[in-house]
């Protein structure tokens, strides 16, 4: 009995590990093109596909890189069914802009500096689309960056080609 119950869990762990292979295997023969022809559009900031490192390479300039790096520092994402990619970066956000033209943290700052010619992204963050100033005490948005269709912004994604 000992030895029956020790061969079905030896087969029953054996049959996991290969659907876990095969699960894997699979998920690594989707390319980023298959997935965004299948999904169409969605939000979703996806890991870097190695397929698409030497793609990320040339749209944004990286030298002196390894492919690790751009896998860890570039993310993709599906519109239209094509394939964007983005760069994270000091100052570059790849999720969804912040579109409120009023920030409780850029009202708090300005009441110390009254008359601020800008405020700084410490302050606002990296991801809202306008430019901000301190007039009479008061925050004031300007000159908004252009967004996408989907509410990121344009001048960070690139189609992957």
């Amino acid at each position: 009995m000992r030895a029956l119950l020790a061969a079905l869990s030896v087969l029953s762990l054996a049959s996991a590990a290969g659907a876990s292979v095969a699960h894997a295997a699979s998920n690594r023969l989707t390319s980023p093109e298959a997935v965004c022809a299948r999904i169409g559009t969605d939000d979703a900031l996806r890991p870097l596909s190695p397929s698409l490192v030497g793609p990320a390479t040339q749209a944004f300039g990286y030298t002196g890189v390894t492919a690790a790096e751009v896998e860890h520092m570039t993310v993709f994402r599906c519109m239209d069914g094509a394939v964007l990619m983005c760069s994270w970066g000091a100052n570059l956000a790849c999720g969804k802009a912040e579109t409120s033209p009023t920030l409780p943290s850029a009202a708090n700052w300005c009441e110390g500096n009254q008359n601020a010619a800008s405020i700084p992204a410490y302050v606002t963050g990296h991801d809202t689309i306008y430019r901000w100033s301190c007039h009479d005490g008061n925050a004031v948005a300007s000159n908004p960056a252009p967004l996408d269709a989907r509410g990121f912004f344009q001048s960070y994604w690139v189609p992957a080609q």
